[in-house]
Parts: structure tokens; C-alpha cells; sequence
């Protein structure tokens, strides 16, 4: 404390002027690479190379003063990517092998696929809600054991018989991994935002929060007004269309194919 406060008494103005214009150019750096959903890794390399550009330059700050700003920069980036961190850690979780494999043939991605749109447009018509979660394999094992395993092909009926009104699992969420639907009336963590549309409802409320956390895709269907939504990277599309939904099922299937 008596070396920090030995600096900041002989603090001088361009010293002030240093320290305030680096902490503005990492904001914004910090800033534009939230905005962009970047990767943690990317975002490590940038402050680190900033921090280590801005105490050459700025060669003047003890050694002590140069430890604070770290330490305080590093924060900030603990604050501003929480979500991509739990992210990060969440897709990184080991998953159980009863679960099945993504991997599967082009014929079986296209099957499925059209089993799913054909499902999803159905209810969509008959204003029957639903909310589908594309897992990648990351998902805690938490979300998996609030349901019913069912391990099942995918198919157009048996997603429609399961989010048809009053029956047992309807108002939880469907699991996806692969050709499997691996669970169903599985309960999500819903949403912290208060700024959400007051038209958003609680599936669309899990959709986000759970995407929110964990590397996933979540289709959802309005139970009000039949609109499809896709809520991603905590983000919520809402009025998809048929192409729409068809580009977001081959992003995800299409990326684990096998010869």
C-alpha cells in the first residue's frame, strides 16, 4: 500500500492521460468482441496482447501499478464474458456414451430433418406449444435426468404425440442428439433478462436461458400464436421461416456427417 500510494502522489497528468486512454481502448476492444459472441480464446489472446502493448508503452508505472491493472482488466473480463465462460465450460463437460453418437449418414441427417420441419409445422398450425433443444453432447447431466429417457427415432408423429396438449411431458423440452430424441419433458433454466418482450413466454424464456450457458440450439413454438422461434448464443429469432428452420437443422446435423 505504501509503494501504490508513494505512485499515485507523484502521479502526473500525462501518466493520468496514459492510464485513461488504455482503459478506454479496452473497453471498446472488450466491447466489439462481446458484441460478436467471440470465442473466449480469442478474447485471452487480445487483452493479453493489449496489457503487454500497454505496459511497454507506458514503462513509467511500477511494477506494483502494473499487477492492479492486470488484475483489474482480467476482472472486467470475468464480468463481461461470464456467460461465454459457463458456455465454454459446459461444452467442454464429458457425456455418457449411453446417450448415442451424432455421428450418422447424409440420408439420416436429410430424414431427420424433414421429420423435424414436418413436426414443427404442424404444431406451428395447430397453435400446439413446443420447444426442441439441438444438443451438440454438452448439455449437464442435470437437464438430461429432469426428463424421461426415451432414446427414440426421430420422427414427425412421435415429436407431435409428445407436445400434444395435456399429455405427461408436453410442457418440458425434447431432447435431440443425432437421429435420437434422448429425452423429453426435461426442465431448463429460464432467462435473467427483465428487458424480454412481455410477449415472451416461459419456453421462450428456457430457450434463452438455456442457450444462454450451454453451446446448444433451441426451436420453439408458441403455444399463443403458433410462431416459431430459434433462440441461440442467448439470442432469440423469432417469425422463422420454413428455410430459416431448414439452414439452422443443417448447420447442425450436416457438421457431424460420416462417409
Amino acid at each position: 500500500m505504501e509503494k501504490i500510494m508513494e505512485f499515485f502522489n507523484n502521479l502526473q497528468i500525462v501518466h493520468a492521460v496514459e492510464f485513461v486512454f488504455f482503459a478506454f481502448v479496452f473497453f471498446m476492444v472488450l466491447n466489439v468482441l462481446r458484441k460478436n459472441n467471440a470465442k473466449l480464446i480469442v478474447v485471452l489472446f487480445v487483452i493479453y496482447t493489449l496489457i503487454v502493448v500497454a505496459l511497454c508503452y507506458m514503462s513509467s508505472f511500477s511494477n506494483y501499478v502494473a499487477l492492479i491493472l492486470i488484475a483489474v482488466f482480467v476482472l472486467g473480463v470475468v464480468v463481461l464474458f461470464a456467460t461465454e465462460i459457463k458456455r465454454d465450460i459446459w461444452s467442454k463437460r464429458s457425456y455418457d456414451s449411453r446417450h448415442g453418437t451424432s455421428q450418422f449418414s447424409r440420408n439420416d441427417a436429410n430424414t431427420c430433418i424433414e421429420e423435424i420441419i414436418k413436426a414443427v409445422q404442424n404444431m406451428s398450425k395447430n397453435d400446439v406449444g413446443a420447444i426442441i433443444i439441438l444438443s451438440n453432447g454438452s448439455l449437464p447431466n442435470g437437464v438430461l435426468e429432469s426428463g424421461v429417457y426415451l432414446d427414440a427415432d426421430i420422427s414427425a408423429q412421435l415429436i407431435e404425440s409428445v407436445f400434444f396438449p395435456k399429455t405427461a411431458l408436453h410442457d418440458g423440452a425434447m431432447i435431440l442428439y443425432g437421429t435420437k430424441i434422448q429425452a423429453a419433458g426435461c426442465f431448463l433454466p429460464l432467462a435473467q433478462e427483465v428487458n424480454l418482450s412481455k410477449e415472451i413466454g416461459s419456453r421462450h424464456r428456457a430457450g434463452i436461458g438455456l442457450t444462454e450457458t450451454v453451446n446448444v440450439t433451441a426451436i420453439i413454438v408458441s403455444e399463443e400464436t403458433g410462431i416459431i422461434s430459434i433462440a441461440k448464443s442467448g439470442k432469440l429469432i423469432r417469425f422463422v421461416d420454413t428455410n430459416t428452420l431448414r439452414e439452422t437443422l443443417k448447420q447442425f446435423y450436416w457438421q457431424d456427417l460420416i462417409d
